[in-house]
Order: structure tokens, then sequence, then C-alpha cells
């Protein structure tokens, strides 16, 4: 797949997954306004489905860089890397996307935005103190090409409507249970049947979207290292670089479950040794992606 149709897709799954986000709220909507017999968390369903999947669209990158407390680095804070960056924009033919910082001494990045027009890359304070040149290189290469392959779009929206649909089901599971008594009990067999819907619904529609995310976040990290490498042509650089920031013990203190994924690499990857833990990893291995890296360069 090349980065052309790469980013035909990531369009094409974006409005789908916006898609099926309306469809999985209305339908919440419609099974609890049954239960509670009344209409208006169905008409409360639509009204917020749709007003979130606009926001999703054209605000997710506000929402994230308020969760991250990031905020614009000017050019004069950091001469060295406003040229990088606009060095390695005109070499993949991009626009200079908006810089911002975290104040934070763990050194991380991403990039967020709805397209290459309205792109930010974000870095954190520890990322400009820890990193050589050719090493940073390499990590704005790979934000550059998750710009490049509108991965941006895709993951900030997943970012945004995974939280809504987690926040929407435990108000619906709490109206379960506080609504009990509220609840049209003349629907015989048809109501329990659709309570049980309901509460299945509430159940599995958090974990269906966090499932959807990690499948999302490890497939794009691998294009985006291998597409950042040839941009610079030092594939080293981004290899070194990830063994820099995975093997540095400061934790990211604004990170959250939230906005893991989009980090280069998962915050809180050290918290996720265990089996069952790594399943649920956003990221792929690092030691699968710096071999990857070196035998790029061989």
């Amino acid at each position: 797949m090349t980065l052309y149709t790469q980013a035909d897709s990531n369009i094409r799954k974006t409005w789908l997954l916006i898609s099926i986000f309306l469809l999985l709220i209305i339908g919440l909507g419609w099974v609890f306004s049954y239960i509670f017999n009344t209409a208006w968390i169905l008409i409360l369903a639509v009204v917020f489905s749709i007003s979130w999947s606009l926001t999703s669209y054209w605000k997710s990158d506000s929402i994230i860089l308020s969760l991250s407390r990031a905020h614009p680095l000017k050019k004069e804070e950091n001469l060295q890397l406003y040229r990088i960056v606009e060095n390695l924009a005109i070499t993949a033919g991009l626009p200079m996307p908006h810089l911002y910082i975290i104040d934070d001494e763990s050194p991380n990045a991403f990039a967020t935005g709805r397209d290459p027009q309205h792109s930010i890359i974000c870095v954190t304070r520890g990322l400009l103190d820890k990193l050589d040149k050719p090493e940073l290189q390499g990590v704005i290469a790979h934000e550059m090409s998750h710009i490049g392959n509108r991965d941006i779009l895709l993951s900030s929206v997943v970012v945004v409507l995974v939280g809504v649909v987690a926040l929407l089901s435990r108000w619906f599971l709490r109206g379960l249970y506080f609504g009990g008594e509220s609840r049209d009990n003349d629907g015989g067999n048809l109501g329990l049947i659709m309570m049980i819907i309901g509460l299945v619904l509430a159940l599995v529609a958090p974990l269906a979207a966090v499932l959807l995310q990690l499948s999302i976040s490890r497939k794009r990290e691998f294009l985006a290292d291998a597409s950042g490498a040839l941009l610079t042509r030092y594939p080293e650089g981004l290899a070194k670089a990830l063994e820099k920031i995975s093997q540095d013990v400061h934790p990211l203190r604004e990170a959250s479950d939230a906005t893991s994924s989009l980090f280069i690499i998962d915050p809180f990857r050290k918290k996720r040794k265990r089996w069952f833990a790594r399943l649920w990893m956003t990221h792929p291995p690092v030691e699968e992606r710096i071999k990857a890296l070196r035998e790029m360069g061989k």
C-alpha cells in the first residue's frame, strides 16, 4: 500500500467510523427509549450523536491539545526545531504544521489535525532536551508521515469518539440501575429482551470502540516509521530516537488513556508488561519497530 492509497483509505475509514458511531448511539437511544418508555432519550441520542460527530471532525485537535495541556511553541523558542520541520515539510510536499509543546520532561511527540492544511505537531520539552538533531529529525519525519497519509484525522476522531462512547455507556448503565422501578413492566418477554439487549450494548460498546482504536493505532505506526525513514533517508536516526524514548524513566504526566494512542511511543508502556495488559497495547512492540528500521538501513 502506498502513502496515497493509505491516505484515501484513512479518509474512508474516518467517515465509516463516524457512521458507525451515529448508528451505535442512535441504536442505544432507541433501545433505552423503549425500556424507559419515553421518546426523549431517542431524540437526545440523535442530537447528541450528530453534534459529537461534527465536533470530532472539526474540533478533535483542540480537544486533544487541551487534554494534553499543550500550548503553542514560538519560533524563537526553538529555532532548530522550526528549521527541521520546515525542511521536512518541503521535502514531503506538505504545508508547515503548527507546533505545540507540552512542558513535561518525558520525551514524546504526536501529530493531530483534520488535514495537512490544519495539522499540528506536538512535542514534549523532554524530547527537545534529550534527543540530538538526527534523532529529532527522525521523530518529526515520523509525525510528518502521519500528516501526509491522513492518520491524524482518523486517530484524532477515534480518540474523541471512543471517549464519548465510554461516557454514554456509563450513563446508560446507571440509568438501568437507578431507573429500574420506572420501567414499563407490561412489555412481557419483549420488554425483558430489550432490557438485556440494552445491557449488552452498553457493556460491549466501549470494548468494541477500544478494540477498534487498538487495531488502527498499531498498524499506522509501522507505516509512519517506514515512510519517515524514507523522508530523512536515515532510518538509524528514528531507531535511536525510539530506543532513547522507550528507555526514559520519566512518566508522561499529561498523557491519558484517551490520548496515549497518539504518541510516537505508548506513554504507559511500562505498565503493560503482563501478557493481559499487552493485549491492550496501542503500539506495536518498540523492539519490532527498531528492528524493521535497522533492516531498512542495511
